[in-house]
């Protein structure tokens, strides 16, 4: 198999992929010990059986430019197709603020067509190109060079194999038509929300057992140093130090580094230098912060009052309609969504979209009391009332 190392290679290649209908696309990548993803190699593949029409590159070569990749993504003639993107477009969105445009995710586009939920591409490879892959490269160091013939083996099959799955589940898209399905689960991938990740909005996602209005501007103020730190110094927001450890802090409000060594959890190189002196300037603008500016705690779950006996209908109802649509339970509605649509609350996103169609119409009308459920020997069915 073929190692681009120049940029001319590339755009040699990416020339030759803008005459085919689409492209796939995979990484390797590491993130252990960074913030950012470090892209190590890059698979590339066409339709074809040719010796070059699969290829890896490496972007640790001094002087390759992705540019010609990126202008292929731009190429909207050309459909790039990658398994679970998430993590590979964030990589090229944080280098070059570009989204592959049209997109097509073989893990989503299974999950709509009734390979269940986040479905591996192992799986797919031996249920849909009846193929094994040997997995014994997938955690090796892909940073250190030169790379094994295995470690070449396994990431080419990456994009050889994808070929086939993008071929059947575009087929059985078409098929089934359900493509807007899988249009509407690609927005949030493709925007730009999803990858920009604010600092001040990092509290959001640690999780507390108050909603004291004080402790969670604390909360706030120490999340968002985290993040701005790890930012900045490209290292792991656990390397800085880790949700339990804020939670503690927020807590005790340590004035001074005397307070910092008191803490139990907080790691021996936190409780000085950059970090310390970070910790304790977020305490304090947490402590001090005005109350017209505290953060306001979601209460709106605390108010509902759930029908008990209505959200187990809507079990049922859940469950039979997505055992006829082919598609798992828990991607139309999880728990706290059904339990929420029984309490009236109607901004769910099981009542828009493509689950809407699916089972929200029908959840609407059961909580109406428009239609009811009766079972029929292995089947629960809905009748008109």
């Amino acid at each position: 198999m073929k190692t681009l190392c120049t940029t001319e290679e590339l755009e040699q290649f990416c020339k030759e992929a803008a005459s085919h209908s689409y492209v796939t696309v995979d990484t390797e990548f590491l993130r252990e010990r960074t913030y950012y993803s470090k892209l190590c190699l890059i698979q590339l593949a066409f339709d074809g059986d040719g010796e070059n029409d699969a290829v890896l590159v490496d972007p640790l070569v001094e002087g390759l430019s992705l540019e010609p990749l990126y202008d292929l993504f731009r190429d909207e003639t050309v459909v790039k197709v990658f398994h679970a993107a998430r993590q590979d477009l964030e990589i090229f969105w944080v280098d070059a603020k570009v989204f592959p445009k049209p997109l097509f995710d073989t893990q989503v586009a299974a999950m709509v067509c009734g390979f269940g939920e986040q479905v591996g591409y192992e799986t797919l490879v031996r249920k849909i190109a009846k193929e094994n892959l040997d997995k014994s490269s997938r955690f090796t160091d892909w940073a250190r060079r030169p790379l094994s013939d295995a470690q070449k083996t396994y990431a080419i099959g990456d994009v050889t194999h994808l070929r086939v799955i993008y071929e059947f589940l575009s087929t059985e898209l078409e098929k089934n038509g359900r493509a807007h399905w899988l249009e509407e689960e690609l927005r949030v991938l493709t925007n730009s929300q999803t990858y920009d990740i604010r600092p001040q909005d990092a509290w959001k996602r640690v999780k507390t057992r108050t909603n004291s209005a004080r402790f969670l501007a604390v909360v706030r103020e120490l999340a968002a140093f985290r993040e701005d730190y790890a930012q900045t110094n490209n290292v792991p927001r656990n390397r800085v130090f880790k949700d339990d450890v804020m939670v503690e802090l927020a807590s005790t409000k340590p004035k001074n580094n005397g307070d910092l060594s008191n803490s139990r959890l907080l790691l021996r190189e936190a409780r000085k230098g950059a970090i310390a002196e970070g910790i304790l300037a977020a305490v304090q603008r947490g402590v001090n912060c005005p109350a017209d500016q505290m953060p306001k705690p979601d209460r709106s779950k605390d108010k509902m009052q759930v029908n008990p006996a209505l959200a187990d209908l809507l079990r049922v109802l859940l469950k039979a309609k997505t055992e006829n649509a082919g598609v798992a339970a828990k991607l139309i509605a999880p728990s706290a969504d059904l339990d929420a649509i029984a309490a009236g609350l109607r901004d769910v996103p099981a009542l828009s979209g493509w689950r809407n169609e699916v089972f929200g119409l029908d959840a609407l009308r059961l909580c109406a009391g428009e239609i009811a459920l009766v079972a029929r020997g292995q089947n629960v069915d809905v009748v008109e009332l």
